[in-house]
């Protein structure tokens, strides 16, 4: 984190540091106050929370903290001004390259350019290679104010067509411009004093990008980067990325045969093959057990409904970019991209007494949302998913045990799959609907159940639901990376703009509150960050196979089979591979399939009566019985057991 100093009326002193600090004089600069001890660790500092550079001047007064290279902020400053130095690099390779934007992202950087011709993987080698000699060269990054309509002249006189679109939805009368070397770009910054503290860093991908995002726009060409204070740190995540590219859920779904995404079909929409729809049906059977266990009832709602109910839930103002609509017999219909509208309908189709509440209402639900193609990723962003999708409808005396409910469940959940987790409270977004006292109130609730439960939470300021604020929660997988995926969501207006009621002790109409939530969120991304968590190896309680059987010899089948029917009937998956080949080769595309259990059958199995279970990593259990080795299966794979 930065380290905090003061100055006021031009005196300066560091809090709780003990750092020497020279006297600060009229017109001395920012880094000239910079303590002698972190002369090689700042790069930036703040005033009164405004990003700057160390060559600007101390003011007369306001609090500054010092940026170091180190800390989330100065790595993000390291990391865009690393994406400049990219920049300049290719426009001094490619002449006729124009820039576009390059911001700093988690992990790294990228830049969009618009090129007459797409980038080849060996160019990024060469671009590399530019980028070290620009940094040796050791150019400041130099800032310069411009007005406007000088900046959009001086950017004419270099064809950059995309910084006068970018300049002419500017508002200011002035604009800031970097420049080191030969570069010089339109940008906020701050950025490091020059390109030679910069000592580690990597391009890694090139893509294709939309400009702005928008698919009726030029396809550009993305470079990304990454780039790190040391070389040690920049290793470790290359590292990382390569274990990442291991666990690929998409390379890994091709290998295991579990799903295809297939340009006839449609982009974004997910084909489960046998293997892939076992593990979900493995899944999905676990979350009904656990939910029918919890007091929920199982309901199904239509794909489409009339676009006048979006309307009255405010999707179609808020949402509107992200669904698909349709037209029947001249009547509009949405495609529900969320399954809460018919959950109200349902408790709509009768009165409904305080006894009857709490109300849980639960559906395995396919939505359909309109992602941009250039955001789709497998299973973790697609067009067409499952969610595990539930609302509760409670008086508001009955909210706070509710939502401590759900927080248990998702507790439960994530033991039961091996993720760790972490907390956030997201509050009222820009684009919302709902009254403040409501939000208010929904908000106090959440954090009251939080702080009851005596959970960490970090606040996401505005990043609530349009209809209410959030609990969201983020797991972390085996490689350190985290994903949202359960979420609960607090909700006094869509029961408002419904009209739902019930009636009370009194007799008296009242309004209840809704709680969205899931618990594993999307299936579909669910089962992506699920086999990038175990690299495909699942454990036995939901591999789409728990055992493979092998015979040595075809003497052997008739015990083979034999066990194959035993083990069916017993309600374990298993397959059979009683082929006329090598023994070896059997095993190894047991190995490949990631099955969990090999068993090989061969004369002294067939004689005993016995399995001789091979577990994935090599090792060879004791021989057992067959009832032994259910009974072994079942207390592995308790939970997900269906025998």
């Amino acid at each position: 984190m930065p380290f905090l100093l003061f100055i006021i009326m031009a005196h300066v002193k560091i809090q709780n540091r003990g750092y020497q600090t020279p006297e600060p004089k009229a017109g001395m600069l920012i880094g000239d106050v910079v303590p002698v001890e972190l002369k090689k660790s700042v790069i930036a500092a703040t005033v009164d929370g405004r990003p700057i550079d160390l060559s600007e001047k101390v003011p007369e007064r306001g609090e500054i903290a010092f940026i170091t290279i180190d800390s989330p902020e100065g790595i993000e400053i390291l990391r865009h001004s690393t994406s400049h130095i990219m920049a300049e690099a290719v426009q001094s390779m490619f002449p006729d390259v124009k820039v576009t934007i390059g911001p700093a992202i988690e992990n790294g950087f990228y830049y969009d350019f618009d090129t007459p011709r797409p980038f080849e993987p060996e160019d990024l080698e060469k671009i590399e290679k530019r980028m070290g000699e620009i940094i040796k060269q050791n150019h400041p990054f130099v800032k310069k104010i411009l007005p406007i309509q000088e900046a959009v002249e001086y950017f004419k006189g270099k064809g950059e067509t995309y910084k006068i679109e970018l300049l002419s939805g500017i508002q200011d009368e002035t604009v800031s411009l970097y420049t080191q070397g030969s570069f010089t770009d339109l940008c906020r910054g701050p950025h490091i004093s020059s390109s030679g503290l910069i000592k580690a860093f990597k391009l890694t991908s090139i893509a294709g990008a939309y400009w702005r995002g928008d698919e009726k726009n030029k396809m550009l060409q993305r470079v990304y980067g990454t780039a790190f204070p040391d070389k040690e740190s920049l290793q470790q995540h290359l590292t990382l990325l390569e274990e990442a590219k291991r666990r690929d859920h998409r390379k890994l779904g091709r290998e295991l045969d579990l799903f295809q995404f297939n340009d006839d079909a449609g982009a974004g929409l997910p084909i489960y093959h046998p293997k892939g729809t076992m593990l979900r049906m493995i899944i999905e059977d676990f979350m009904k057990a656990e939910h029918l266990r919890r007091g929920y009832d199982i309901v199904m709602g239509p794909v489409i409904l009339k676009q006048e109910l979006w309307e009255r839930s405010g999707h179609f103002d808020n949402y509107r970019e992200n669904m698909y609509f349709t037209e029947v017999e001249g009547q509009r219909y949405g495609i529900k991209p969320m399954n809460c509208l018919a959950h109200m309908l349902i408790y709509k189709s009768r009165l409904r007494s305080y006894r009857d509440l709490p109300l849980r209402y639960f559906e395995l639900g396919t939505v359909h949302r309109h992602e941009k193609s250039g955001v789709l990723h497998g299973l973790l962003r697609a067009r067409a998913f499952t969610q595990d999708d539930a609302h509760i409808i409670c008086t508001p005396e009955q909210l706070i045990d509710e939502i401590v409910g759900v927080m248990d469940f998702v507790a439960y959940t994530m033991e039961v799959f091996g993720f760790p987790y972490s907390m956030e409270l997201s509050t009222r977004p820009e684009k919302s609907i709902g009254s403040d006292e409501d939000w208010e109130r929904a908000t106090e609730a959440l954090k009251f159940a939080l702080e009851r439960q005596k959970q960490e939470y970090a606040v996401n300021e505005g990043d609530g639901a349009f209809y209410g604020p959030k609990i969201d929660f983020k797991l972390r997988d085996a490689i350190g990376r985290q994903w949202q995926c359960a979420t609960i969501q607090c909700d006094f207006t869509l029961p408002e703009r419904f009209d739902l009621t019930y009636i009370d002790s009194t007799g008296e109409k009242k309004r209840p509150v809704m709680l969205h939530r899931v618990i594993l969120g999307s299936m579909d991304r669910f089962l992506g960050i699920l086999i990038e968590h175990y690299a495909g190896a699942f454990p036995v309680g939901f591999a789409p196979f728990q055992a493979v059987v092998l015979t040595i010899t075809d003497d052997h089948i008739p015990f083979g089979q034999d066990v194959l029917e035993r083990l069916g009937s017993a309600g374990l998956r298993v397959r059979a591979d009683f082929r006329n080949e090598k023994l070896g080769l059997k095993v190894r595309e047991a190995q490949v399939e990631k099955i969990p259990y090999t068993l090989i059958i061969g004369k002294s199995e067939v004689t005993e009566g016995t399995v001789t279970p091979r577990m994935l990593n090599g090792k060879n259990l004791d021989p057992m019985k067959m009832d032994e080795f259910i009974e072994h299966i079942k207390n592995e794979s308790s939970v997900f057991w269906r025998g």
